[in-house]
């Protein structure tokens, strides 16, 4: 299995970069994309790194936040036959603590390439999507002023367009996530997978003694992490202190697995 990231905050090559996360993955003869970044800038990417956008077999939104799916618009337009798998819930309003529209261009949701996905979905043999709405949380997870619309009124984002992909090949698990919303420390205890990929949503923490606590419940796992996007590069650094597996993947970078 290879995983290149096509969009990300940083680059160790000189490679343009925004605020978002796009991963092109190849597994099993299938090339499969996990979210589309921000803008255009995944596609640009992707020629640049020699990957086919237009030969990709399926699609996954993550969750509804511009900087997974801002993209998508773009994907459809140049890929005619991948379907793309995304939350019931993912087209509901979002928006950031100052107020500002965070949510997907809402006249997407009526193309009839989304498949509208909810609980556990399976795409392909060992290749499955979970939303995990209905799992009991060991950890306590803050929405940092994230709002949503639900039943016609704003309130704290429960996250739950949110949905993670388990990737299941030669006994091991390989669980990619987009931000880990619902809580990086439920999640892998939710899956205990062999190696994670993604997103912390550790930026806006500054409190060191959590973050230490964090890592250190992270590194009690037998799991080795690939974090990247909305992690925080300072904030990486420093758990790198206590996590004996864990790497930052950043634009233009592929990992084997």
């Amino acid at each position: 299995m290879e995983i290149t990231v096509l969009a990300e905050n940083t680059t160790e090559c000189n490679m343009p970069v925004e605020h978002g996360l796009s991963l092109y993955i190849e597994v099993c003869g299938k090339k499969i994309l996990f979210d589309m970044g921000e803008t255009e800038l995944f596609s640009e990417n992707a020629k640049k790194l020699g990957k086919d956008i237009g030969g990709v077999d399926t699609a996954i939104v993550s969750h509804g936040h511009y900087d997974h799916g801002g993209g998508l618009e773009k994907f459809l337009q140049i890929n005619s036959k991948a379907k793309v798998y995304i939350s019931r819930y993912a087209f509901e309003p979002h928006y950031n603590a100052s107020g500002k529209y965070i949510g997907l261009k809402e006249e997407l949701e009526k193309s009839s390439r989304l498949i509208f996905t909810n609980g556990v979905t399976n795409i392909d043999k060992g290749i499955t999507l979970y939303d995990c709405n209905d799992m009991k949380k060991i950890c306590v997870t803050e929405p940092f002023g994230l709002k949503a619309v639900h039943n016609g009124k704003i309130t704290d984002d429960d996250f739950r367009h949110e949905q993670y992909l388990l990737i299941e090949k030669d006994g091991k698990k390989v669980l990619i996530s987009g931000c880990s919303h619902k809580g990086i420390i439920n999640i892998a205890e939710w899956f205990k997978p062999d190696v994670l990929v993604g997103g912390f949503h550790f930026f806006k923490l500054d409190a060191v003694d959590t973050l230490r606590e964090f890592a250190l419940k992270l590194n009690s796992y037998n799991t080795e992490y690939y974090t990247c996007h909305c992690t925080g590069v300072e904030q990486y650094k420093f758990m790198k202190n206590y996590i004996t597996k864990l790497s930052y993947i950043s634009t233009g970078k592929s990992i084997v697995i």
